[in-house]
């Protein structure tokens, strides 16, 4: 009955391991981030480049980014951007938004794109760090 115990516990506190390694790491998103630094900007100060400034973009509309000049693919694509739509489009943005002039090739990696996203999604509109 020990035996069948512990080897149930070593298959709990494995399991346990494998889902924390799984967890979003916003630290390592903000790594992951230097892909996208060259078109976008996040964080107090952040401006407009090739793509828009990303503050807030966690239930913001698609396409509604103040000053910046949006495809009408983007401005009507209906997405209201989540966790969820975010990882959708990360991974091949074209095929997304068909029409978008978003020329990143995608983000494959389920670690990267979950801790991209924890990253991304702690900025409030105002590009501080929401508490």
């Amino acid at each position: 009955m020990n035996k069948l115990t512990l080897s149930a516990l070593v298959v709990i506190a494995a399991s346990s391991l494998a889902s924390a390694a799984q967890a979003q790491d916003a630290a390592a998103g903000k790594t992951s981030f230097n892909k996208c630094l060259p078109c976008h900007s996040i964080g107090p100060g952040a401006k407009n480049k090739v793509g828009p400034e990303l503050n807030g973009l966690d239930g913001r509309k698609s396409g509604t980014a103040p000053d910046y000049n949006y495809t009408d693919a983007n401005k009507n694509s209906g997405i209201t951007w989540n966790e969820a739509q975010f990882k959708e489009y990360i991974k091949d943005p074209k095929a997304k938004i068909p029409g978008t002039k978003m020329t990143f090739a995608g983000i494959k990696s389920e670690n990267e794109i979950n801790n991209l996203w924890a990253y991304v999604s702690s900025f409030d509109k105002d590009g501080n760090p929401k508490k």
